[in-house]
Parts: structure tokens; C-alpha cells; sequence
């Protein structure tokens, strides 16, 4: 797992984190002071990057939480069939069958450079690069 150790109270909205041993996006941060000889509670909201679940976490914000890697790849679609496309990585080579988003399917076609994205060792595609990038 391509993952670091962070300090809970550190998070922040739009940073990522691992709730459950799944990816997650954080959406809402809070902390709250507790009583005389108590610690700062951290209370954490996340939606999961594959699922797009709604995970909640409290703990101490002195703790320590991991926030995955994530890489951020370019590929070449080599073909399309139902609501999958293979692709091939643009830097390696290498081939492999992505699901193809919802919103993303009407654009995805033979030829198309998408980037996709590796969480915790899973194939995402993200978006459609437009020409402006490439």
C-alpha cells in the first residue's frame, strides 16, 4: 500500500484520507475542545473515491491517520465495449480494462487520452485530457 502517517488534527476539506481501510475525500473537518484534562476531538467526514460512500470518524486529534497516495497517470483508449474501455498507460505500456464513469461515457472513444488515477493499488478513470494538455 502506497500510503503516509498524518496527524488527525492536520486534516483539512479536500485533502484524502483511509477510513475503514478504504479511500476517501474529506468533505468536513471539525475539532472540538473538551474539558479541563480531556483532549481535542477530531470529527472527520469522508466520501469514499470508489464508492462515493459517506464514512464519519471521530478520534483524538493528536492521533495519527493515513492518507493514501495517489497517483495521477495518463493512457491512450485502445478500444471500447459496453461500459469498459481498454487502455493502455503512457508511460509503461502497460494494458488493462478501466470502467468507464457515468458522466464520461458519451466522450470516451478508440483514440481518446483519459488520465486515471491508482488508489491503494485500483484503476480509476477520472477524466477526459483535453487537447490544450497534451
Amino acid at each position: 500500500m502506497t500510503t503516509k502517517v498524518v496527524n488527525a488534527g492536520s486534516m483539512k476539506e479536500g485533502s484524502y484520507i483511509i477510513v475503514d481501510g478504504v479511500a476517501c475525500k474529506v468533505v468536513s473537518m471539525e475539532t472540538s475542545k473538551s474539558g479541563k484534562h480531556g483532549h481535542a476531538k477530531a470529527r472527520i467526514t469522508a466520501i469514499g473515491l470508489m464508492d462515493e460512500k459517506k464514512r464519519e470518524i471521530v478520534l483524538p486529534a493528536h492521533d495519527n491517520v493515513e492518507v493514501p497516495l495517489i497517483d495521477k497517470k495518463t493512457a491512450q483508449v485502445l478500444s471500447v465495449s459496453g461500459d469498459a474501455a481498454n487502455v493502455m498507460d503512457a508511460e509503461n505500456y502497460e494494458t488493462f480494462d478501466l470502467k468507464i464513469p457515468e458522466e464520461l461515457k458519451a466522450s470516451v472513444v478508440e483514440g481518446a487520452q483519459i488520465i486515471y488515477w491508482n488508489i491503494l493499488g485500483e484503476k480509476v478513470m477520472k477524466q477526459l485530457k483535453s487537447k490544450a494538455e497534451e
